[in-house]
């Protein structure tokens, strides 16, 4: 059961999540999210495109600033180009400890960086990855909590408590990195985590990230949608945790079911619908075609 349970879990959301989705759509056909697909401003989609080139930008820079607290010198185009191609893969299969550790491994080991070396980079990221989640999430839910729709049947009536535990488990990290300087050690290898001033300029670093993505998805929503950037912000953000809780490759469903029911109930639900999937195209799609060319033109290369 144990090995079997998360999959199973994740299939039940999934086909949950469908039929929520055609619940919603339920007086609408395919063609009018093709109309309302084809309806989105030219203008929105490049700007949609170029917050999706920053954050990707971004998130080069966990495994840029990971190098060099390590203090391992490598060219940063390498280390650029390992990181957008762990990420984009990662984003979209699932797994990402997984499947962004073995692209990394794959990668990094060709430029003859010592295993030890990869594997604090991995810890490093991932690391500045979850610090970034929890101090954006619980920032964003208590400046603005939704509502907690009743048909979740949740113990809470809006995000905000979610906020403040998040809070409180980056306040416990910071208090015991501030008395800890001890390094973790794995075997031979040797982790040492970062100071309370690095992990709030982590904090601050990720913010970026997750700032321009959820911009994206902001500019592919319809007027009316949401009231406010933060507002979309918000959402997004508890759509991308309940996706990483799912363990769905790249939280197909579940993500569009969360903000499918949090968006104004004046919007229509063929053109939300058609803005998450333009969402897909641009910060999935896109990225995982330029990552999978990039890696192909990589190994060739290697075997030549």
């Amino acid at each position: 059961m144990r090995k079997i349970g998360p999959s199973v879990l994740g299939f039940l959301l999934f086909a949950i999540s469908i039929w929520a989705i055609s619940q919603k759509l339920e007086r609408y056909s395919i063609d009018d999210v093709l109309i309302s697909l084809s309806n989105i401003p030219k203008s929105h989609q490049s700007g949609a495109i170029f917050l999706m080139l920053m954050s990707y930008l971004m998130t080069t820079g966990y495994d840029i600033l990971a190098f060099s607290y390590i203090g391992f010198p490598l060219h940063y185009g390498k280390v650029a180009l390992g990181a957008f191609i762990s990420y984009a893969i990662s984003n979209n299969v699932g797994l990402s400890l997984l499947t962004g550790s073995a692209v990394r491994y794959r990668l990094y080991s060709g430029w003859r960086v010592p295993p030890g070396v990869i594997a604090q980079v991995i810890a490093f990221a991932n690391l500045t990855f979850w610090l970034g989640l929890f101090g954006v999430c619980g920032l964003v839910f208590i400046l603005t909590p939704l509502q907690i729709p009743s048909i979740l049947d949740l113990p809470f009536v809006s995000v905000r408590p979610v906020g403040i535990i998040f809070l409180l488990a980056i306040a416990a990290y910071l208090f015991w990195s501030s008395f800890n300087h001890q390094p973790l050690k794995v075997g031979e290898w040797e982790l040492n985590f970062p100071t309370v001033g690095l992990s709030l300029a982590l904090i601050a670093f990720a913010s970026v990230d997750w700032g321009a993505a959820g911009g994206v998805l902001y500019l592919l929503l319809p007027a009316g949608s949401t009231s406010s950037y933060l507002s979309c912000f918000s959402i997004y953000l508890l759509a991308m945790t309940a996706s990483m809780i799912s363990n769905i490759p790249g939280g197909l469903g579940v993500f569009e079911t969360v903000v499918l029911t949090l968006v104004s109930p004046e919007a229509n639900p063929a053109e939300v619908l058609a803005a998450l999937l333009a969402y897909r195209a641009v910060y999935y799609l896109l990225p995982l075609i330029i990552a999978t060319l990039l890696l192909g033109i990589h190994e060739l290369k290697k075997q030549r």
